[in-house]
């Protein structure tokens, strides 16, 4: 009794810090365009709660309480505990928290030169380890390499060993504008040595050989802010999948499109993530590996980040082939003389003998690789958690009557940065989608029929950077609000783009045009032969929205 009125008080303490900004609603007599996420989705905040808030739909939907309640349960750290409130964190583990990587739930803070700091509150900047051949995951690590562990097990990648280092590079204007002003373009390169990777260490070779040369590569990528993610869910299928067709027959693009995504007249089957044309077009995730919002990139976090299971995901997010780890935990001493501790706390009424077999190399393969784990998530902290995800407020326009922003506006669109960076989308009748078919979508806030203005395209393009993200292809990133990163995070730079190389708006615009190749080569130049005052406007009205 005394835990259940506890929760229901810091429910109640979150909620008031939700909106002790005021009514959270926004303003009358405005431009359309200084409601960012419609009349529905738009919150006038702008401290540094700003991306905190609950959407008016929220609450007059009367789920307040209950987006409290995921917000609280996204804010704590989970805990190692098998019992308790957010319990069941490991055995392996990326972070502890949303917040760690979405601080105040902007997107990651700038990694400094040096040690990588995966401990840092705020450093949201995730590790990417691939073939460079073929850019696939190495198959001995996740996606999203984990880097802890809880006793007895250990980290498949030790943090404490990669270091990164920012490098400089020089494009054909010699970082030079036209007037004199200069800019940098830096770039990150992570070393790792094979001894960070645990199953190295106890005695795994690769196949292909990449580990013991250290032929792989390491890049970075930065977690995007989780604010206004429900109103892109809302954008009705047929309109990205329009979007898709207009660039394609536009001619535009020098890369064209990612035949994973399309396949020149329709949605691709196949390629990423569950690329199942039922659920539409993907629209989450840089990579766009993710579809429907309840399937997306939070749903799944909430998951794999922490590794706490629920009823719908009851098994552990592990490596890419799904038993390396296992297989050498499994062998390993100091893990096998501690495991019988872990299994009593993990399962105290020995409910799976198979873990407690006289073979403890067994016992322990079976558990790291089993699919009927209990579920540490319940069904109801889920739903608190995707309702609070599915409810997080964009922050309304900024400076929308000034003269200079205006004129950033006019200019945004007058060089052709809106081609892809598309300003406004219209949400269609929302119908809450989930193909895993979870019991929570009738209790979703809902954004019906409102113009919102994201900044994207919802489409991937390719830049042609240093050091560029996997693949190459990269979704639009969403701007909206994004002006208010240091804000809300106390962040040294504005930490822009995929993996925070940029570290203000300048830097960002000009990585755009650093190549030939890039899909936005030309309006990156219609930039750089502005006049000063001009390239002002442009930068003002990008923070300001």
């Amino acid at each position: 009794m005394k835990k259940e009125f506890l929760f229901i008080a810091l429910a109640a303490l979150a909620l008031a810090g939700c909106q002790s900004e005021g009514n959270n609603k926004p303003e009358t007599d405005m431009p359309e365009w200084y409601y960012t996420g419609g009349k529905l989705g738009t919150t006038t905040t702008t401290s540094s709660m700003a991306f905190r808030q609950p959407t008016p739909a929220t609450d007059d939907a009367g789920l307040g309480t209950m987006f409290a309640q995921g917000d609280n349960i996204a804010e704590k750290d989970f805990v190692t505990n098998a019992s308790g409130r957010q319990h069941g964190l490991g055995p392996v583990y990326v972070r502890a928290s949303c917040q760690h990587c979405h601080p105040n739930y902007s997107h990651g803070t700038s990694v400094p030169t040096g040690t990588y700091n995966a401990k840092d509150q705020g450093n949201g900047t995730l590790l990417v380890v691939i073939n460079p051949a073929t850019q696939a995951y190495v198959p001995w690590l996740a996606g999203m390499p984990q880097l802890f562990g809880a006793r007895p097990f250990k980290a498949p990648l030790d943090p404490d060993q990669i270091t990164v280092q920012w490098l400089t590079a020089n494009d054909e204007h010699g970082n030079t504008f036209p007037d004199g002003e200069t800019y940098e373009l830096r770039y990150p390169e992570v070393t790792m040595p094979n001894t960070a990777v645990y199953v190295y260490n106890q005695g795994y070779r690769d196949p292909d050989g990449l580990l013991e040369s250290q032929g792989y590569k390491v890049l970075l990528e930065n977690t995007i802010g989780v604010y206004g993610t429900g109103l892109l869910d809302a954008i009705p299928d047929q309109d990205i999948i329009d979007q898709y067709a207009k660039e394609a027959a536009d001619g535009k693009l020098k890369n064209g499109l990612n035949p994973a995504m399309w396949d020149g007249s329709g949605i691709a089957q196949g390629g990423y993530y569950k690329n199942d044309p039922q659920w539409g077009p993907k629209r989450f995730t840089y990579a766009l590996s993710r579809g429907p919002l309840m399937d997306a990139a939070g749903a799944n976090a909430i998951w794999n980040i922490t590794n706490v299971t629920r009823s719908d995901r009851k098994y552990h997010y592990l490596d890419l082939n799904g038993t390396i780890y296992a297989e050498y935990a499994s062998k390993d001493k100091e893990v096998q003389e501690g495991f019988a501790e872990y299994i009593a706390q993990i399962d105290p009424n020995n409910e799976h003998p198979e873990w407690r077999t006289e073979d403890m190399e067994a016992n322990i393969k079976e558990f790291l690789t089993s699919k009927t784990l209990p579920a540490e998530m319940s069904d109801d902290e889920f739903t608190q958690v995707m309702v609070w995800h599915r409810g997080l407020a964009v922050p309304a326009a900024r400076n929308v009557t000034d003269k200079q922003v205006l004129r950033g506006k006019e200019l945004f669109s007058q060089i052709g940065c809106d081609y892809c960076h598309r300003p406004s989308w219209t949400t269609g009748p929302d119908e809450v989608r989930d193909p895993n078919n979870f019991p929570v979508t009738a209790q979703m806030p809902r954004y019906p029929n409102q113009k919102i203005w994201p900044y994207t395209d919802m489409v991937q393009h390719k830049l042609h950077m240093e050091n560029d993200i996997r693949t190459g292809w990269c979704r639009t990133t969403p701007l909206w609000g994004r002006g208010l990163h240091r804000q809300a995070t106390g962040d040294i730079y504005e930490a822009r783009m995929h993996d925070t190389r940029a570290r203000n708006v300048i830097e960002a615009i000009m990585w755009h045009g650093y190549s030939k190749e890039s899909d936005a080569y030309y309006p990156t130049q219609q930039f750089y032969n502005l006049p000063k005052e001009d390239r002002d406007a442009i930068v003002a009205f990008i923070d300001a929205i």
